[in-house]
């Protein structure tokens, strides 16, 4: 799942998709994402699905069926503090290989950056209609907010009755609808993947540890919270925190 609209901020960034250099000798490059998925210190594939074999910190057996998620906005800010905005987004999704990378369209110069990224889709980007996600029933319905998910994660894990029992761990933007008007809270949130210097055609490796969505800070106990997560405001609140050391930089292929 491919679209990345390219917003200049600053003249850093071109629109030439292949490597080059300015009259002044600045060399551009190619930028990469890809994008892998662990248990701890355990490779995680879609090979790995439909198999109860992970344990969280909350000892509960689970399977992994299914793990889709949004990022966008992704951002490079140089060490005077401008900002180059890559606009778009990416849905990641395991069972699909061409979507664990993808490559922005255009190219920037090679230097020392932060790199950046947002998870899910910011208040403005959530209130637009997109017909790719729309296809992909990647909507939240209209009363709970509207918008788009951030995470579908779903499997089944042994309940405390020594059965199999199904969990959908869904992340959107938190809605109380306890009262007269929703009252919302934000739940998206911006990973910061720290600095790393671009050369050649670098490829960025992101890794998503999904054991931490049970983990940290909040012990996540699947007998307690497995379904009707997506009103329950609380529980959204809970994903957002744990949501916070989830992701990291490996290593730069360049």
């Amino acid at each position: 799942m491919k679209k990345i609209v390219l917003i200049l901020t600053t003249a850093l960034l071109l629109t030439n998709c292949e490597s080059s250099s300015d009259t002044d000798g600045t060399v551009q490059t190619s930028i990469t994402f890809n994008f892998t998925h662990s248990w701890d210190d355990t490779a995680v594939s879609v090979d790995d699905f439909n198999t109860i074999k992970f344990i969280n910190a909350n000892t509960d057996e689970l399977s992994i069926e299914r793990l889709r998620y949004l990022i966008s906005k992704v951002t490079f800010t140089t060490s005077n503090n401008e900002t180059l905005r890559l606009g778009g987004y990416n849905l990641v999704d395991l069972t699909n290989s061409e979507s664990l990378a993808f490559t922005p369209t255009g190219v920037l110069s090679e230097g020392t950056y932060n790199i950046s990224f947002t998870f899910g889709f910011d208040n403005d980007d959530n209130a637009n209609n997109y017909q790719d996600l729309n296809s992909a029933s990647w909507n939240v319905p209209a009363q709970l907010g509207g918008g788009y998910h951030y995470m579908q994660l779903e499997g089944k894990f042994i309940d405390n009755t020594a059965s199999e029992t199904g969990y959908a761990y869904h992340a959107i933007r938190a809605v109380d609808n306890s009262g007269s008007s929703p009252v919302f809270q934000d739940t998206f949130f911006e990973v910061d993947l720290g600095k790393v210097t671009i050369t050649n055609n670098a490829t960025i490796n992101v890794d998503m540890n999904i054991a931490e969505w049970f983990k940290t800070p909040n012990t996540w106990d699947l007998n307690v919270l497995n379904n009707m997560l997506m009103p329950n405001f609380d529980a959204q609140v809970l994903m957002f925190e744990n949501g916070q050391n989830v992701f990291s930089l490996k290593p730069v292929d360049q």
